[in-house]
């Protein structure tokens, strides 16, 4: 059908909208329009002035209202109707907009303007009619969310998100134009202690006074972001490793150099560094943020308040790949359940040498049957947090045995991580109710490096298994130098001597006389003492002339998988108090 301006309805100053209709379009902040684009004449319902602020005779055409566009406004109804790349095939052309005008007094209100345009039979547009809301509340709280996901609202700086967006999106353009990047990770050094001293306020005080003081020492292209809680990333481009030293050398300074004025006082902090140059040792965002990280816990594992770059090493990456290896094999060993375990017996220190327990050790075994190297397992599930399964799978098998023989004893070990694992005292409890006199029969070993990391968690946990008639050694004695008052706080019945000392015990002048003070340190507190990697029959007689209850190691007794006690018709009798 051909149009033209003729077939446009007006509506003058004259016309009469019903006023229901009126109220409803006030109340919801709308106006309606028809535009005659050829002539520009521009017709609103009478509420126009009203809702959107603008006096009614700057209204009457479209360049007029054109003109109410505010400078950060994006383009108005004229590009999207005029310059529409769509073509009017009979129905015309729906669109829908928003921008910004200036109401009266300087305000400025986003409106959302919606219509359907229609072209004339040469195909421009020719009318259009629409309807302007006031959409300025929700616009804000959408620009408010946009720049929350954005900007990290505790620093100021670039959120995770949106720094890992620039991040990689400035590693695609170095690559392109064989150019180089560099990404510095600064972690706040002990911020934990600032949370025990101070609050976490205060910490959070001093976070956000660390983003600023180092946005003032970076470059003006480089940008700064908050990768985590205590963490900042800064992008520099255009870097060298030359470049990245000084970088990093200049953020150091300016957080150490000047003590932080909290609301606390002033504190004094440091900040450890990582950094990395990509390409050239990162191809992705996760390469460039996981070798980053890598450098700077390599640092931090031996000093703090310094900087390490990233350097490869075919010796880590081979140590990686098999870690990655060992890590299939232990789920899949839990998976497939060939998680098992081996018997090594505790054996009086007299001349009868009569099994008092088994210590339970850890064997798992590859799909083809071989075993993995325990040394090498615990670590690396401690490192992955695979240890607590592992660990409740040896406390299931554990008591399996405990149950079928009735007065066998066992010891069994737990990882530090397990000791703050509520779910493996709750399973312990679990076996309690259900086969109290077995859980009676068990003996739990810490070590003691993890006993003195917390001696408070560790008092606690030793408490709760003790409750359930459990004995608790410390397992590795003299590795950590518990002090005497650290061993009455911690309340164990039993201490196993490190065998590295007991191991050259004839060989070490001075291990023969560590071992022999721990001895009497034990002797005087009442604790039952295990030697360990008992290595000959010269030493086990010497060590029990010295006092020491009870051996272990290959001389008294390897581990085997068999079941010992089941070839033995005596019962084992029990570790003294």
């Amino acid at each position: 059908m051909v149009r033209d301006e003729s077939t446009i309805v007006q509506r003058g100053a004259g016309s009469e909208t019903p006023a229901a209709a009126a109220e409803i379009l006030n109340s919801v902040g709308t106006v309606t329009y028809e535009w005659a684009i050829p002539s520009d004449r521009l017709t609103w319902s009478d509420n126009a002035g009203d809702v959107l602020g603008i006096d009614p005779r700057h209204l009457s055409s479209g360049r007029a209202y054109a003109q109410m566009l505010a400078k950060e406004s994006p383009a108005g109804r004229y590009e999207a109707i005029v310059n529409s790349p769509h073509v009017d095939r009979g129905g015309g052309v729906a669109y829908a907009i928003e921008y910004a005008i200036r109401g009266h007094g300087g305000l400025t209100h986003w409106v959302e303007d919606s219509g359907r345009w229609f072209a004339s039979s040469d195909g421009r547009p020719l009318r259009a009619h629409g309807a302007v809301r006031i959409i300025t509340e929700s616009y804000e709280t959408r620009r408010r969310l946009i720049e929350a996901s954005e900007i990290d609202p505790m620093t100021g700086q670039l959120s995770r998100h949106r720094f890992c967006e620039v991040l990689e999106t400035a590693l695609e353009d170095a690559v392109k134009v064989r150019g180089s990047i560099g990404l510095l990770v600064a972690a706040v050094d002990n911020l934990a202690h600032v949370n025990e001293a101070y609050g976490f306020d205060i910490a959070d005080e001093i976070i956000a006074a660390v983003g600023k003081r180092i946005r003032t020492r970076l470059r003006g292209g480089d940008l700064l972001g908050r990768l985590s809680g205590n963490k900042f990333g800064m992008l520099i481009r255009n870097c060298q490793p030359e470049d990245m030293e000084i970088a990093a050398e200049r953020i150091l300074n300016a957080v150490r150099d000047d003590v932080f004025l909290t609301r606390a006082g002033p504190v004094a902090i440091t900040v450890t560094i990582g950094g990395i140059i990509a390409p050239r040792h990162a191809d992705s965002l996760a390469a460039m943020l996981g070798r980053a990280q890598e450098a700077l816990d390599g640092l931090k594992a031996r000093r703090r308040g310094a900087f390490q770059i990233y350097a490869p090493s075919l010796e880590r990456e081979r140590a990686r790949q098999e870690n990655l290896k060992t890590t299939d094999e232990i789920v899949s060993a839990l998976n497939d359940r060939r998680i098992g375990l081996a018997f090594q017996p505790i054996v009086t220190a007299g001349p009868e040498r009569r099994a008092a327990y088994y210590e339970c050790l850890l064997r798992i075994r590859r799909a083809d049957g071989t075993l993995l190297p325990a040394s090498a397992i615990v670590p690396l599930a401690e490192k992955l947090g695979l240890v607590r399964l592992v660990d409740a799978r040896v406390l299931e098998l554990t008591m399996a045995e405990l149950i079928a023989a009735p007065d066998l004893r066992l010891s069994v070990n737990v990882s530090p991580a397990t000791t703050m694992d509520m779910s493996w005292l709750r399973a312990l409890e679990a076996w309690h109710r259900t086969h109290p006199g077995a859980v009676e029969r068990l003996m739990v070993e810490i070590t003691e490096t993890s006993a003195i990391a917390d001696v408070e968690d560790t008092r606690r946990f030793v408490a709760r298994v003790q409750a359930l008639g459990c004995r608790v050694a410390i397992d590795d004695f003299g590795a950590g130098h518990t002090s005497f008052r650290n061993l009455r706080k911690l309340g164990i019945n039993c201490v196993k001597i490190d065998g590295a000392f007991v191991a050259s015990f004839h060989s070490n002048p001075d291990d023969r006389h560590f071992v022999k003070a721990l001895l009497e340190l034990a002797r005087h507190m009442n604790l039952t003492t295990i030697a360990e990697w008992v290595p000959s029959e010269e030493v086990a007689v010497v060590l029990a002339e010295l006092g020491c209850d009870y051996l272990q190691g290959d001389h008294t007794g390897p581990a085997s998988d068999a079941r010992p006690w089941l070839a033995t018709p005596a019962a084992p009798r029990a570790l003294s108090a």
